[in-house]
């Protein structure tokens, strides 16, 4: 178990800002005088007291719902059902045919978002108008942070400068105009955050974080900006923001704060990554005591691996909690994995599986077994029925089917803890920094990208290329550098395979979607039932 000192630190500030899920509910707040003349308290401590509850208050949507609509959207996962276990009346499969319902638990997370500015909207308000930028900052990046989230996801989403009235209608500002504000938002914000990339500022805004956000803006453009999200085409259409994007790569770059390769990939991910991997550029941190709600383990393990010692984790303490194991990777995400000495194809267990060193976290000679026999995980699935259910059975073949991600490592004493996890989840990465570079010098057709895109290939051991990449060797890189950190779906509509076939998303099976305007999320109901004035996107 890691001991995150962050963490205990902004929990002796932290301060209940009241929640809500109604735009139209003002917050009370527990502020009665700008912080900035209080004399006798240091004034930015007092910022960083009141912004604590906001820096981690997507900590549980991260944790699991956030990622489930994500992954499982993408062709990097699917959902398996054993006998009806784990179907959970259809929230996964939704997700990976493409057929979500405004229902969803998977989607239950659009309110999260909305109490998150509303929070930050507080903190604005509390602070005043004589506080200064550097003051104010924080919460607005928090804030840009949490609306581009909606837009990428749900389109369309409410622009919320301020705390809304009661009874004040709250309208949703069209995709383009919500991208312009963040872009404004942010480059009025960078010069005012700090530059400290510490563990002072772990998980925290900073110049860095703001400008990873808006890289990620601008090579989004097209997407964000097209006249609707079935619109965008990938092969046709003019991105004006690239050369914006290549600047603010090179200013991330050339701080030289940020590095590739001061641990290897495996420990990026480990329970005790930490604020020392200089790859991350900002940071969601967990804790498997302190601060809980990383879950990613469960649906991805072994359904039975719950007792077994020894086990795959290379643990010879048993696992007390039990596993669902009903995320599995998708055959064609496990072909992507397949460069000679790529670190990051241990990331995923498939064929005969070999018990893991906890400390290298690379695989021993040990066989993993169960019920005497060696575990193997098939790449092919075979469906015990072909209905949207994705089920395969619950016998001992059917849930060896599918291949498991490994790269959120654990270990008994943190998982034991409520199947929580102490992996920090980074949200931006240097890698992605060099990658979205890369791109779009490519999408430029300017030289440069090769450069960028090796560095990446030599700290992993995979192979070098010789010429400049193509868009599409980007975009496989790209999935293999971030498999399982939430941005497949992303790139996926912005290079155009978001409607490409992958297990189960075939055309011809059953409930398997292909419409363009299901590249954004269905609104949940309960924000539908609470803003009457909203209509339900387009194509749901």
């Amino acid at each position: 178990m890691k001991l995150n000192k962050l963490i205990l630190a902004a929990g002796l500030f932290a301060v209940a800002l009241t929640s809500c899920t109604d735009l139209d509910v003002t917050p009370s707040s527990q502020y009665t005088e700008d912080p900035s003349k209080n004399s006798g308290v240091d004034p930015m401590i007092v910022v960083e007291a009141k912004m604590a509850d906001v820096y981690y208050h997507l900590s549980g949507v991260f944790g699991r719902r956030y990622m489930e609509a994500q992954c499982l959207a993408s062709d990097e996962f699917t959902a398996l059902a054993f006998d009806g276990g784990y179907y959970d009346g259809g929230t996964y499969a939704h997700q990976a045919l493409h057929n979500s319902n405004a229902t969803d638990a998977s989607l239950d997370w659009y309110s999260e978002l909305t109490s998150g500015i509303t929070k930050a909207n507080t903190i604005l308000d509390d602070l005043g108008s004589s506080a200064s930028d550097q003051m104010k900052a924080p919460a607005r990046a928090m804030r840009a942070f949490f609306t581009w989230i909606l837009m990428d996801s749900f389109g369309d989403a409410p622009i919320l400068e301020r705390i809304t009235t009661e009874g004040e209608t709250v309208t949703r500002a069209p995709r383009k105009e919500v991208a312009e504000w963040i872009e404004n938002e942010l480059t009025e914000i960078i010069p005012s955050l700090t530059e400290e990339v510490s563990e002072n500022t772990y998980g925290k805004p900073t110049r860095w974080m703001a400008e990873a956000l808006l890289a990620k803006l601008y090579i989004n453009w097209a997407v964000y900006t097209a006249e609707s999200v079935d619109q965008y085409d990938a092969a046709t259409a003019a991105n004006p923001k690239l050369d914006a994007c290549i600047e603010i790569c090179d200013d991330i770059i050339n701080s030289g704060k940020f590095n590739l390769g001061s641990v290897d990939y495996l420990h990026k991910f480990s329970y005790d990554n930490n604020w020392q991997i200089e790859d991350f550029i900002y940071v969601m941190p967990y804790d498997a005591i302190n601060r809980q709600g990383f879950q990613w383990a469960r649906p991805r393990s072994f359904k039975q691996l719950k007792n077994l010692v020894p086990n795959y984790y290379g643990s010879t303490d048993p696992f007390t909690q039990s596993f669902g194991g009903n995320i599995v990777v998708t055959p064609e995400c496990v072909k992507r994995f397949n460069l000679e000495g790529d670190i990051r194809n241990l990331c995923i267990l498939r064929g005969d599986i070999y018990n893991r060193d906890p400390k290298t976290l690379r695989p021993t000679s040990e066989p993993f077994m169960y019920k005497g026999q060696q575990v193997h995980f098939t790449e092919t699935i075979t469906l015990a029925k072909e209905d949207n259910t994705i089920d395969v059975g619950n016998d001992d073949a059917a849930i060896q089917q599918g291949c498991h991600s490994i790269k959120w490592f654990i270990i008994p004493g943190d998982y034991n803890n409520g199947r929580n996890q102490s992996n920090d989840l980074p949200l931006f990465r240097y890698a992605d920094i060099l990658l979205m570079k890369a791109e779009a010098l490519a999408r430029l057709g300017q030289s440069g990208a090769k450069d960028l895109f090796n560095q990446i290939r030599s700290y992993a051991g995979a192979p070098q290329i010789s010429a400049e990449p193509s868009l599409e060797e980007i975009y496989e890189e790209r999935g293999r550098e971030f498999f399982d950190e939430n941005w497949r779906r992303n790139d996926m509509i912005r290079f155009g395979h978001f409607e490409d076939e992958f297990f189960p998303h075939y055309k011809n099976f059953p409930d398997a979607n292909f419409d363009k305007r299901h590249r954004i999320f269905p609104i949940e109901q309960e924000m539908l039932d609470l803003n009457p004035g909203w209509t339900q996107n387009p194509g749901y």
